[in-house]
């Protein structure tokens, strides 16, 4: 009895791993997918900024015109990285987790328990032949051989799902180290990037100087047209690096794909660059 009840025990180990495997993950799949829903809205929010920002320098001065587009082309390139950020964990974080609703074995666990309640069945009647027919040696003999046999079955069972439940449990350490690592290093390159391109953009705006644009806004108030225009930038001179010049999602999806193919190479280097990094600080 005491060999029934430490498989008992085993099985509750296992069964245990497995209700929190699919739990967990389960909650992780689904809080990943929303904050990859929330990123991808962000960036739809700041393609509209974009947008206003090209439209709004085509109705103002030179210098604040030049200014503002400046800014709009680096907002384009960072949401350029953040739909790579969404494509990513879509691709690296979101679809692994997913799978673990196949890896599970509940219904080894379900068949595992009920080998063992044929076990603990076959010894209940082994106890109740010895004490109503202790002298009927026959059938006592056959009942202590469907005990043993049950008994064999349930060590095998056990052991073999023992052995699965432990591969699962590695696979799932494995995994879970190599996706919150590539969720890392995800929001590193694109924060990197963000830094480096929003540090261009803070430069652009810091040296901007106001006066010059006054001087052209006061001498259109006076009638004294100069050298300068300030007249709104037609099509013909919007710049073709910012993608909301051209009209419509598809000319933005287009562009970004054009965007990314320079981009991979570099992209690839600065996660390794990022990853070694990492290791350095650790060690």
């Amino acid at each position: 009895m005491s060999v029934v009840l430490s498989r008992d025990s085993q099985v509750r180990v296992m069964e245990d791993t497995v209700t929190n495997a699919e739990k967990h993950l389960g909650q992780f799949c689904s809080m990943l997918a929303a904050y990859t829903r929330k990123t991808a809205q962000v960036r739809d929010k700041a393609d509209r900024l974009v947008k206003q920002l090209t439209d709004f320098a085509n109705t103002e001065h030179p210098d604040m015109r030049a200014t503002l587009r400046s800014f709009a082309e680096d907002l384009a390139k960072v949401q350029d990285y953040r739909q790579a950020e969404v494509e990513r964990l879509e691709t690296k974080v979101i679809s692994p987790l997913q799978l673990y609703g196949a890896h599970t074995k509940r219904a080894e666990i379900k068949k595992l328990k009920q080998v063992q309640k044929n076990e603990i069945k076959q010894l209940a009647k082994l106890g109740k032949l010895r004490q109503k027919s202790p002298s009927d040696r026959l059938t006592i003999s056959q009942a202590e051989t469907s005990v043993q046999r049950a008994s064999a079955d349930a060590s095998h069972t056990t052991h073999r799902l023992g052995e699965r439940i432990e591969a699962f449990q590695k696979r799932k350490l494995t995994d879970l180290q190599k996706i919150f690592l590539d969720f890392v290093t995800i929001e590193m390159v694109l924060h990197a990037k963000a830094v480096e391109v929003y540090s261009s953009a803070f430069q652009t705006l810091e040296n901007y100087d106001p006066e010059r644009d006054l001087e052209d806004f006061r001498a259109k108030m006076h009638g004294l047209y100069g050298h300068r225009d300030a007249r709104p930038l037609t099509d013909t001179v919007s710049s073709p690096a910012v993608p909301w010049s051209l009209t419509g999602q598809s000319a933005q999806t287009a562009l970004r794909g054009e965007r990314r193919e320079d981009e991979e190479t570099l992209e690839a280097s600065a996660e390794e660059d990022l990853r070694g990094r990492g290791r350095a600080l650790h060690q």
